[in-house]
C-alpha cells in the first residue's frame, strides 16, 4: 500500500498537482516571515488586516486570564461560556436574524447545517463552484444531491420545478472563495420563495467587506424566514471559527441536530473574546473597508494596460486564470523570488489553474505597487 501510494504521489507531481506547505515563522499579516525571509503576502484572507490586532489580542488575552485556555467540554454539557453566548447574541443582531450558533470551524458548520435539515427524500441544489465543504456536506447529507451551472437561474429553475423532494435546500456561496465573484443572491432568494425552499449562504468572504462589514444579507438588502446565513470568522474577522443565523426555530433544530456541534468540544473562550472585538472593529472603522477597495482598484489599474486579464468584479479577490497547472507554478515561484507570496491554485481545487490573489485592508500602496511591479516584469 505504501509503495501504490509513493507512485500516486509521484503521478501528481508529474502532473504539477501536488501540495506542499510553507511554514510561517511570524504572526499572520501582509508581511510574513518564512525560512527566515520577509515575504510580502498575497495569499491570505486577513481582508481586514485584523488577524494580529493590537485589541483583537488584549480581548484574548484578558478572556485567558477569566475563563482559562480550554473550554473543557461540549457546548451541551459544560463548554459553553459566557463570551459564547455574547457573541451569538451579538452576531444574530448585527446581521438581522432571530438567533444564531457558533461552531468551530467554518468547515464543520456547513457539515451540521446541511445534514441537520436534509436527508434521504429530501433535496439539494448547489453551484458547482460551491466550496469544497459545502459539496461534502451535501453528499453526507444523503439526499439527492442536484447541482447547476455557475449562477444559471434559469436551470436551477428547472431542477426546483422537476424536483419531487420533501424539502428542497438551495447552498450556495455568497461570495466565491477562488472566483471572487457574487451569487446573485436576490434571484436566488426569489426563487427559493417560487418552489418553497430553503436558501443557505456561506458569506466566508463577503462578512466584514460587503453591506458596511454586516455581509452579504446587508449588502443585497435580504429579509426572509427562508435564509440561513454563514459567516466564518478565520477570514476577515481575523479569528477562527464560523456562525450560523436563522430564524430561533431553525437555530434550536441546529443546536438538538448539527452533529458536529454537539459532539465536539467548544473552542477557547478566548476566541469568541476576540471576535467580539472583532465584530466592534468591523462595524467602528469603515477606514479598513476604504483602504482594502482602494488597493483594490489599484492593482486592477496597474494590471489594466497587461496581459493578465482580471475578473470583472472588485472583491478582494483577484484571480489571474492561466492555461496550465505548470504556468501557475511557475510564476507563483517567481514571484516568490522577488519577496512576493501569492498562491498558485490547480485542479481538482479549480477548473482552471490560476494565481489567487487577495488584498487586505493592511497592504500599502507600495506593497501593491511592488506586486503589479513584478507581474509586468514577468510578463
Amino acid at each position: 500500500m505504501l509503495d501504490a501510494l509513493a507512485a500516486e504521489l509521484t503521478e501528481l507531481e508529474s502532473k504539477h498537482l501536488l501540495r506542499r506547505r510553507r511554514t510561517v515563522e511570524s504572526a499572520q499579516g501582509v508581511r510574513v516571515r518564512v525560512a527566515g525571509r520577509e515575504l510580502r503576502n498575497f495569499c491570505g484572507n486577513d481582508y481586514l488586516g485584523l488577524a494580529n490586532d493590537a485589541g483583537l489580542k488584549a480581548a484574548a488575552s484578558a478572556a485567558i486570564a477569566e475563563y482559562g485556555v480550554g473550554s473543557g467540554s461540549s457546548h451541551l454539557v459544560c463548554g459553553h461560556q459566557a463570551p459564547h453566548e455574547l457573541l451569538e447574541q451579538r452576531f444574530a443582531g448585527m446581521v438581522g436574524l432571530p438567533a444564531a450558533l457558533g461552531f468551530a470551524t467554518g468547515y464543520m458548520a456547513n457539515l451540521g447545517v446541511i445534514t441537520a435539515l436534509v436527508g434521504r427524500g429530501d433535496a439539494v441544489f448547489a453551484d458547482r463552484l460551491n466550496h469544497a465543504s459545502l459539496n461534502d456536506a451535501c453528499l453526507l447529507s444523503r439526499a439527492d444531491f442536484v447541482r447547476f451551472n455557475h449562477n444559471d437561474l434559469d436551470g436551477l429553475a428547472r431542477q426546483l420545478a422537476a424536483s419531487t423532494a420533501r424539502r428542497k435546500l438551495i447552498a450556495v456561496d455568497a461570495v466565491y472563495s477562488m472566483d471572487g465573484d457574487l451569487a446573485p443572491l436576490q434571484a436566488l432568494l426569489a426563487l427559493a420563495e417560487r418552489f418553497d425552499a430553503w436558501l443557505y449562504l456561506d458569506d466566508a468572504h463577503g462578512f466584514g467587506v460587503l453591506g458596511e462589514g454586516k455581509g452579504s444579507l446587508a449588502h443585497w438588502q435580504l429579509d426572509s424566514p427562508r435564509l440561513i446565513y454563514l459567516a466564518t470568522l478565520g477570514k476577515a474577522a481575523g479569528t477562527a471559527g464560523a456562525l450560523v443565523a436563522a430564524e430561533r426555530t431553525v437555530i434550536d433544530w441546529l443546536l438538538n441536530k448539527a452533529r458536529t456541534a454537539i459532539y465536539t468540544t467548544a473552542a477557547p473562550a478566548a476566541v469568541a473574546a476576540a471576535t467580539l472585538a472583532s465584530l466592534d472593529a468591523i462595524e467602528r472603522d469603515g477606514w479598513r473597508r476604504d483602504c482594502l477597495f482602494a488597493r483594490i482598484a489599484q492593482l486592477r489599474e496597474g494590471l489594466a494596460s497587461s496581459r493578465y486579464r482580471l475578473p470583472a468584479w472588485s472583491t478582494p479577490i483577484q484571480p489571474i486564470e492561466l492555461e496550465t497547472s505548470q504556468q501557475a507554478l511557475a510564476l507563483a515561484e517567481a514571484l516568490w523570488q522577488r519577496g512576493i507570496w501569492v498562491a498558485a491554485i490547480r485542479p481538482p481545487t479549480v477548473p482552471t489553474p490560476r494565481l489567487r490573489i487577495t488584498l487586505s485592508a493592511a497592504h500599502s500602496e507600495a506593497d501593491v505597487a511592488a506586486l503589479v511591479a513584478a507581474l509586468h516584469e514577468l510578463e
